[in-house]
């Protein structure tokens, strides 16, 4: 399937990112989407639409809305769910797995999950498998030492657990 000169490339998501987009989905769908029509109804009849900021608002939140109803269509049409509780965890840090690591040079241990781009969020452990991190742990193995060059500097980890959970 080629898309004017973009193909369509599979982009790897988790069954929890998976479930979370088609939520958002339906609450764009089904909830804002006829919120937005009330409000672009009820500005509509408050007059000359030219100077009507509330119409203009509303109609920008419908073009938001909108496309990322679009943009959430495709990202689940071109999703390739991994779902790691089923694979066999033989150490290897892939997609979807969530490894335990500590940080050599500071003695901190932390754990991240590897996911896909629409799910990744720092602030709750879920690293995008592109960002240097992710990129820097797929494909080593539980006891592995790593040096990874992040923005903020070459960090070292010794990898001490690999769970698919």
């Amino acid at each position: 399937m080629r898309n004017g000169n973009k193909t369509m490339d599979k982009e790897p998501i988790t069954l929890n990112g998976l479930n979370k987009l088609k939520e958002e989905l339906i609450y764009l769908k089904e909830k804002k989407r006829p919120e937005i029509v009330t409000a672009i109804s009820e500005a509509r009849s408050h007059g000359d639409l030219k100077e009507n900021a509330e119409y203009h608002a509303a109609k920008e939140e419908q073009s938001h809305n909108e496309g990322r109803i679009t943009e959430i269509n495709d990202i689940i049409a071109r999703a390739n769910v991994i779902d790691v509780t089923k694979l066999n965890n033989d150490g290897k840090i892939i997609f979807g797995s969530t490894v335990f690591l500590e940080n050599l040079d500071t003695g901190e241990k932390i754990n991240y999950k590897i996911v896909g781009k629409d799910e990744a969020d720092l602030k709750k452990k879920l690293i995008y498998f592109q960002s240097p991190i992710g990129k820097g742990l797929i494909g080593k193995n539980k006891n592995d030492l790593v040096e990874i060059k992040t923005p903020a500097g070459i960090k070292n980890f010794e990898i001490k657990d690999v769970k698919y959970i």
